[in-house]
């Protein structure tokens, strides 16, 4: 093993860009490979498949506004981070490097570019996150969950290859696991998660939203949420008032075992959010973060809104009273929730890390 070829994988420090990492990694060394992390400090807190001694923490920064002086700041991070990467290529020589988004992702890739070694890099969006879209002319191949992200730029669409999004072991396992259709009064299931860092939005809404409800459904509902924790008390306070059976938590380490047992998701619409939610075929009502300069949530959740298996809602329409309408239709109609993941799982690629494997093997030579 010790003379497999190593594969460095360059990933963002965050959940989305962390766990198709992951997945690929997942794969690669079930083929015989060895496979190895750069990343910046924030990925310590993930632990999982990589270990600390697997990780190699590279300097980086993310641009943030237009400030001529936080400017300057982000670009000599990142120069100096390109000097640390550059350093950590030469001395480990990998095969390839895979970037999977994120500032974190630059330095690793333009030390690769630097120094000769094919870059690949994976992008989960419906459009190109800035840093891929910075690596895009400068990487070997690009690989995407979606088809048709690069279809208006003739020159990346050549290198281009639709894959999927990779998935942990933990979502394949999730996607064994056989929708449970809601019954005429009996529970239903509602799973509200705001991405890694929670969202405020869903404790103003969905709080409010249930409490419009006829009160006969409060009984019918067991609710699982995301909290941040300085609004874990109002929250609680309105579930605690209606009766309602909730279980809050700032963070579920087993979401993939709870997407599996809801039969209706509210949710941001992450890429890899979306592309569990079509992997394991659940119903969702996606509120995509608003402000975004790329707009890559709306584009995400449309893609699963227009295969069936989401609705969409922007953010200003996101009330509780059209919250609670959605919900007491379904309730009404339990079998558009049934079609609704039978639509996801449609839009969902279970094969995704293998085929990201047969790609990143191809472009490395090996």
């Amino acid at each position: 093993m010790d003379n497999a070829p190593l594969i460095l994988l360059a990933a963002g420090g965050t959940g989305g860009h962390l766990f198709p990492a992951e997945a690929l990694a997942v794969e690669l060394m079930r083929r015989g490979l060895r496979v190895r992390l750069a990343t910046d400090g924030r990925a310590l807190r993930y632990g999982g498949l990589f270990a600390r001694d697997s990780i190699d923490l590279v300097p980086s920064a993310t641009v943030r506004g237009r400030n001529p002086i936080s400017l300057a700041r982000t670009a000599l991070t990142l120069a100096y981070g390109t000097l640390v990467a550059t350093n950590v290529v030469r001395r480990l020589k990998p095969a390839a490097v895979v970037g999977f988004g994120g500032y974190p992702t630059l330095p690793p890739l333009m030390a690769a570019r630097l120094l000769g070694v094919p870059g690949i890099i994976h992008d989960a969006n419906a459009v190109l996150g800035r840093a891929n879209r910075f690596l895009s002319s400068r990487v070997n191949a690009i690989a995407t969950s979606l088809p048709g992200v690069l279809d208006r730029d003739p020159a990346l669409a050549s290198k281009a290859t639709t894959v999927g999004t990779p998935m942990r072991p933990a979502i394949l396992a999730a996607a064994a696991v056989k929708y449970a259709s809601p019954e005429p009064n009996a529970p239903l299931r509602l799973l509200v998660v705001g991405g890694s860092q929670g969202a405020r939005v869903m404790s103003d809404i969905v709080p409010s939203a249930i409490e419009t409800l006829d009160s006969a459904l409060w009984s019918r509902l067991v609710v699982t949420q995301q909290v941040r924790e300085e609004d874990m008390t109002r929250v609680r306070a309105v579930y605690d008032r209606l009766k309602i059976n909730a279980e809050l938590a700032p963070f579920f380490s087993d979401l993939p075992a709870r997407l599996a047992s809801s039969q209706l998701v509210i949710s941001r619409a992450g890429a890899g959010t979306v592309a569990e939610l079509a992997a394991i075929g659940r119903p969702s009502i996606l509120v995509p973060l608003p402000g975004a300069i790329d707009q890559d949530q709306f584009a995400n959740a449309g893609v699963l809104a227009q295969a069936g298996g989401a609705i969409r809602i922007a953010q200003p329409e996101f009330t509780p009273e059209r919250l609670a309408a959605d919900i007491t239709a379904f309730a009404a109609e339990p079998a558009k929730l049934t079609a609704m993941a039978q639509a996801a799982r449609g839009a969902g690629r279970l094969d995704a890390a293998e085929r990201l494997a047969d790609l990143v093997m191809k472009v490395a030579g090996i």
